[in-house]
């Protein structure tokens, strides 16, 4: 009799401890992978955990990071925006324009290129939802249209400025730590609330789960969705602020250039469903370590930057294919 009760017993057990690590892999996959890639890092290169390389991973991911955690709204919904880092380049022509061939004061010109970046967000989101027109089609064209008019603008050239309290945006420390990693910091944390605290984030959730559901449910299906696109466009103008102070000047031909690309691939990689849905800021920040830390080890290691690419395009396949396993 003993041994049959026992048997119940072991098979609950091993049932919650099967549930128990389904839920951890779920839920803090990427987090295992960020510590053993640091793990990894470090036995590889002794100079990766020195305090100057670590500050430099974290100031080097920020601009990607702001993207990433701005487009993190847009894929939760099942969504895509191609057009961040145009955007980028964008916003920050319209901020080193304003200061330096108008001579705008740096708070005013900061507010013109976020304002900048949410009116193109806004537009991306009414085509979308109002003009049914896919996203990755709107946000291509965007793209197109955003790194035009910054082209045509300065005629293909850059806009460049001697403002120091504009510079120490990008360049400044605060407590030993570079600014650049503070505003990152905050854009994560005010992210997070959105997402997990408000109804807002509760209706990203919804729609992105199954938007049919949620439009029967009463959940404003085209507001919330135009909203996370005018979030996409002004956490890319925030982005800009950091990457023009940084150099205080604006390219408008290679300023951006591919960012979207590194962004998309981190919010994948922290575990964002592509389907929308399912996904967190969390993850996405550590998506974007994973990435900065092995960029960073694949240059401490020497290996070739042509041949880097293909590293990060295993990943991103790899994450993908384990979404899919879920």
């Amino acid at each position: 009799m003993s041994n049959i009760s026992s048997q119940p017993e072991t098979e609950n057990s091993q049932k919650k401890n099967v549930k128990w690590l389904s839920y951890l892999w779920n839920n803090y996959s990427v987090a295992f992978a960020f510590l053993a890639l640091v793990i990894l890092a470090s036995l590889l290169s002794e100079h990766f955990l020195s305090p100057i390389n670590i500050t430099n991973v974290l100031r080097q991911v920020s601009v990607i990071g702001i993207l990433a955690v701005g487009l993190t709204f847009v894929i939760l919904l099942g969504g895509i925006d191609l057009s961040v880092g145009s955007l980028l380049a964008f916003s920050g022509t319209v901020i080193m324009a304003a200061q330096v061939n108008y001579e705008t004061s740096i708070p005013v010109a900061i507010i013109l290129g976020l304002i900048a970046g949410g009116l193109i967000g806004l537009i991306n989101g009414v085509i979308i939802t109002y003009g049914k027109i896919t996203a990755f089609i709107t946000t291509l064209a965007m793209m197109t249209i955003t790194r035009s008019l910054a082209l045509y603008y300065a005629d293909a050239g850059a806009i460049s400025g001697f403002n120091y309290d504009y510079s120490e945006l990008g360049n400044g420390y605060v407590l030993g730590i570079p600014v650049p990693i503070y505003i990152f910091a905050i854009v994560v944390v005010i992210a997070f609330i959105l997402l997990e605290k408000t109804k807002y984030g509760r209706h990203v959730y919804a729609v992105g789960g199954n938007a049919k559901a949620a439009h029967l449910s009463a959940v404003p299906v085209i507001r919330v969705t135009i909203l996370a696109y005018v979030i996409c466009g002004i956490t890319a103008s925030v982005g800009s602020v950091i990457e023009t102070s940084r150099l205080n000047s604006v390219s408008t031909s290679s300023t951006g250039h591919m960012y979207e690309l590194d962004a998309i691939a981190a919010v994948i990689i922290g575990g964002t469903s592509l389907a929308g849905g399912r996904g967190r800021i969390i993850g996405t920040v550590f998506g974007v370590l994973i990435l900065g830390v092995l960029s960073n080890l694949m240059n401490l290691v020497n290996i070739s930057p042509y041949i880097q690419g293909v590293v990060k395009g295993a990943i991103i396949i790899g994450a993908v294919l384990l979404q899919k396993r879920e």
